[in-house]
């Protein structure tokens, strides 16, 4: 391999992660003579953690901007919309775009993300089946919403979720479809997935969990949903919001170790010297991230690794909350889900104020929280969960809160 050490740091992709590696390495004043970003999609990078908000039009676009344009050029930065890399040669550390542009790099950063998962459904091919990553998908579910009525949303995870809801604020009659027998399976318990999918009714969804698409029916434009009990779901628009899979192509035909993800150490380092992933398409371990909070803390170990820092830590996941609110309902999950043979629970529920908290408990040591309604302690729960401290003199009192158990002390 010939090493250019005077070339470029080029990175391949420009979500959120690879954003926040830039600003970062900007901040730490990085060693570059330059950075070069190949971008997917027609415009920089942008929140897409807001995209549900566009959707559901409490902002507009020019709110998702992460950085005005011209802060790319005064800090030495080239990004090239609408072209990424299609191709890596590793052996002459360069890479190759789909317009033909050839690149050479000192470092090469991958932040490819990720793909939505595919159902492989008869019909997926059809007018109005939209999946739910987007700009551009959000733009023309926004598009259906002024034209026509009624959508339905495969998959209740809070992705789906928040495309629901975003449709029915744009006035879509919506119906959700979950397979599992509870919304928000990874998150929620029954109990609590129970009652979000009451108050989501209340507010005029349709709920339907323990029901999973057949076929996506339509000529050329999507007409109804069969469902594997053969009942048929009249709509105008359906929404597939059920996973991610990580974009490993790019890696994988250049040599790159990869398994379900693209394949790191905790320096973010690929199986090739000089490349490292990072976000929604690497993998830790056995471990691949979701969310953007994981890409985060991996883009500030990655910079302050590039930028030759002393004392860099590196990357270690820890346990990442799940904070969401849907329709104005606030949730905060973390850690372990379901009780184990060796668990105590600590349960309570409000039912005229819609609240709920279940916390696990393993070897006095709080291994699970489950908040619905009132989430105001759900950092603190996190910080036990993280540092596995002994619980033992406010066990007792943990429900009411971090104040309380403090006054209590």
């Amino acid at each position: 391999m010939t090493a250019i050490p005077n070339a470029p740091l080029v990175i391949c992709g420009h979500g959120m992660v690879a954003q926040r590696l830039i600003e970062n390495l900007v901040a730490n004043g990085h060693p570059f003579s330059k950075i070069v970003v190949f971008n997917g999609e027609p415009v920089s990078a942008y929140n897409r953690i807001q995209l549900s908000s566009l959707l559901a039009n409490e902002i507009t676009e020019t709110d998702l901007a992460l950085k005005p344009d011209d802060w790319y050029s005064q800090n030495q930065i080239d990004v090239y919309n609408h072209e990424p890399v299609s191709r890596i040669d590793v052996e002459h550390s360069r890479v190759v775009t789909v317009r033909g542009r050839v690149q050479t790099y000192s470092k090469l950063i991958l932040a490819t993300g990720s793909t939505p998962s595919s159902l492989r459904l008869p019909g997926e091919e059809l007018d109005g089946v939209r999946m739910f990553r987007s700009l551009a998908d959000t733009r023309a579910m926004i598009d259906k919403a002024g034209s026509d009525q009624r959508a339905v949303v495969i998959g209740g995870g809070f992705l789906g979720l928040e495309a629901a809801e975003g449709l029915r604020a744009r006035g879509m009659a919506v119906t959700v479809l979950h397979r599992s027998n509870r919304l928000l399976n990874r998150q929620l318990d029954a109990t609590s997935g129970e009652m979000l999918k009451a108050l989501l009714e209340q507010r005029g969804l349709n709920v339907l969990t323990g029901y999973a698409p057949k076929a996506l029916l339509g000529k050329n434009q999507i007409r109804a949903v069969q469902l594997h009990d053969d009942t048929v779901l009249a709509t105008d628009l359906v929404v597939i919001a059920t996973g991610i899979t990580p974009n490993t192509q790019l890696a994988a035909e250049a040599g790159l170790r990869c398994d379900r993800g693209i394949c790191i150490d905790n320096q973010m380092r690929t199986s090739k010297p000089s490349i490292y992933a990072l976000g929604e398409c690497s993998q830790f371990g056995n471990e691949t991230f979701g969310l953007v909070e994981p890409g985060f803390h991996q883009a500030q170990s990655l910079a302050e690794h590039l930028c030759r820092q002393a004392d860099v830590q590196g990357f270690a996941p820890v346990q990442i909350p799940t904070r969401l609110k849907i329709s104005g309902i606030p949730i905060y999950s973390c850690g372990q889900v379901e009780p184990g043979p060796h668990t105590q629970t600590i349960q309570w529920r409000d039912r005229p104020k819609h609240r709920y908290g279940r916390l696990l408990i393993q070897h006095n040591r709080l291994v699970g929280a489950m908040l619905l309604g009132d989430t105001a302690n759900g950092a603190w729960y996190t910080d036990l969960i993280r540092s596995a401290q002994d619980i033992t003199d406010y066990r007792n009192t943990i429900a009411f809160g971090k104040p309380y158990c403090e006054a209590a002390a």
